[in-house]
């Protein structure tokens, strides 16, 4: 289910996006996060500082959201975002 994050780069630039789940296109809204995220397809990632570690793809919204909170602050995950993406605490 397709849910919107808005988030900050680390050069203060802001973006709001919406995670698809779709591996042809897995976010609109931002050139600048659809290439962060297309940059990390098949790599690991922590979907929580304490894992489970996935590889990236396009059509799986928790890895798409992790390397969003990886790489970039996210200020507001919208309704529908998968909860193993989230960090508790």
């Amino acid at each position: 289910m397709p849910f919107t994050v808005t988030g900050r780069f680390d050069d203060g630039a802001t973006y709001t996006v919406q995670i698809t789940g779709r591996a042809d296109r897995p976010v609109i809204g931002s050139h600048r996060a659809a290439a962060l995220v297309e940059l990390h397809q098949s790599r690991p990632i922590s979907l929580s500082p304490t894992g489970p570690v996935r590889a990236v793809s396009g059509d799986d919204e928790a890895t798409v959201l992790a390397v969003l909170r990886e790489y970039t602050s996210v200020l507001e995950e919208g309704r529908g975002a998968p909860r193993e993406a989230r960090v508790s605490g």
